[in-house]
Formats: structure tokens, sequence, C-alpha cells
């Protein structure tokens, strides 16, 4: 990952960790076969991919990258 991602990351997983569904991440239900999942926005075109665990209070980072990580 290009650096301003990564520092980009670190900022918005502490906020993700306070609240995942603050508004300057955009977080979104995924569809069609990612339909179990979630996405937000780290910074520009990238997106982290995650899901909740099984008891609604975990979560699993699953993918970091610009929409490619859909396809």
């Amino acid at each position: 990952m290009p650096k301003p991602v990564k520092q980009a990351f670190l900022e918005k997983e502490g906020l993700f960790l306070r609240n995942p569904f603050h508004s300057s991440l955009e977080t979104h239900k995924l569809h069609g076969k990612y339909k179990e999942y979630w996405a937000f926005t780290v910074i520009g075109q990238y997106r982290i991919m995650f899901r909740f665990m099984d008891n609604d209070k975990d979560i699993g980072f699953v993918n970091i990258g610009t929409h490619k990580i859909y396809k």
C-alpha cells in the first residue's frame, strides 16, 4: 500500500473502532456475492472490506484496496 493510504488507514481505524458507522467513513453494505460484507472509505478510492462476526460485536477486516477488491 502507498504510504498515504497506510497513514489514512491508521487514522480511520481508530474512528471505525469507536463508531463503525461514523459519517466520514461512508460505511455501506455490499451486494451480490459480497452481501455478507460491508466496506468503509479509507482515502480516495481505497476501501476496507469487513464483516461482522457471528456475535455482531467482533469485526474482521477482509481486504483493503480500490474497487478492484470486489472483482
